[in-house]
């Protein structure tokens, strides 16, 4: 049994009513407009996981048995072809090109009799399933272009069989298993990932990481830790024994640096005293501003309209008085 509705405006998810068909040897639903998650119930699907199921019909007509080989075309690692006597050795399911999201249900592994399975173009998440290892039968397998993660499963090595894979774009890690099927497909069915390990060039780390990106996490963190360590003794060493040792164990060094801080000190004793000497020119007694208690105050300049400014200035010649006593 034949199940093709590629390629037309179907939306909504999958019915589960589809799991009821147990001849269904054959099913295409890619490019459409599919929601939800794949069923689990799929695992029901009985003639894509024995082998007592064809596709081959009989017919008894007047004493004669005649056998009918049905066609189809199907489409089966990346292209459509017409298949006849062998139709019913073909069983596959293509979900491709769909908004399909969560796991790929591990329930999928039962359907040991598939032949090619496509679940490209989708949103699935979460590791790939250890079971689809247990269909030893595959010859095509794409899961590209999906959110997947985690590592190939070491089950993928058992896939003698596979001449079409696929699991690029994906967020896969770690070493690519060792089989010859696996190391036999070029770069591009790995890339989009952070995969290492033949047929791929990178090789790796002792985390299962490719070199390159384990060696950039922990140079990368291990840098910024140790260059702020750097820059904190380095600093202290400079400023102690730059400027604060020396003044230390120097005796002429600390004498002349006093010498100095003494003449800074009575630098800028002659120019405020000279600062202020110019204001008592400049203010007159009249600008001075009395509060009832007989002192000077800050609050009676904003009375004072365009002398507020001399007022203000007669307050801080006040003060350097009082600093130069």
């Amino acid at each position: 049994m034949i199940l093709s509705l590629r390629s037309n405006n179907f939306d909504g998810q999958i019915p589960h009513k589809i799991c009821d068909l147990q001849y269904l040897q054959n099913l295409d639903l890619s490019r459409n407009n599919i929601l939800g998650a794949i069923p689990k119930c799929f695992s029901n699907l009985s003639a894509m996981a024995n082998r007592s199921y064809d596709n081959n019909y009989s017919y008894d007509w007047g004493g004669t048995t005649t056998l009918i080989y049905l066609s189809a075309l199907l489409v089966l690692k990346g292209g459509e072809d017409e298949y006849s006597s062998i139709l019913g050795l073909v069983t596959s399911m293509d979900l491709s090109a769909n908004s399909l999201t969560g796991e790929i249900p591990k329930e999928i592994g039962i359907l040991v009799e598939l032949r090619s399975l496509n679940l490209s173009g989708n949103l699935l998440i979460g590791n790939i399933p250890d079971e689809i290892g247990n269909m030893e039968l595959m010859e095509s397998l794409d899961l590209s272009m999906n959110q997947l993660n985690g590592e190939i499963p070491p089950s993928f090595s058992n896939l003698n069989f596979l001449n079409h894979f696929n699991v690029s774009y994906n967020n896969l890690t770690g070493q690519i298993p060792t089989s010859t099927q696996l190391q036999s497909f070029e770069n591009f069915s790995y890339m989009g990932n952070y995969l290492c390990g033949p047929p791929l060039t990178k090789n790796c780390s002792t985390k299962g990481l490719p070199t390159d990106v384990a060696n950039n996490g922990s140079s990368s963190e291990g840098s910024k830790v140790n260059w702020l360590y750097v820059s904190i003794v380095l600093g202290f060493i400079m400023g102690f024994w730059g400027v604060v040792a020396p003044l230390f164990f120097i005796r002429s060094w600390r004498h002349a640096y006093y010498r100095k801080l003494d003449h800074v000190g009575r630098k800028l004793y002659v120019y405020w005293a000279t600062i202020a000497d110019k204001c008592r020119k400049l203010v007159g007694e009249e600008t001075v501003a009395l509060s009832q208690t007989g002192q000077f105050s800050l609050w009676d300049c904003f009375d004072m309209g365009a002398d507020s400014i001399a007022c203000a200035a007669k307050e801080v010649v006040k003060l350097l008085d009082g600093l130069q006593e």
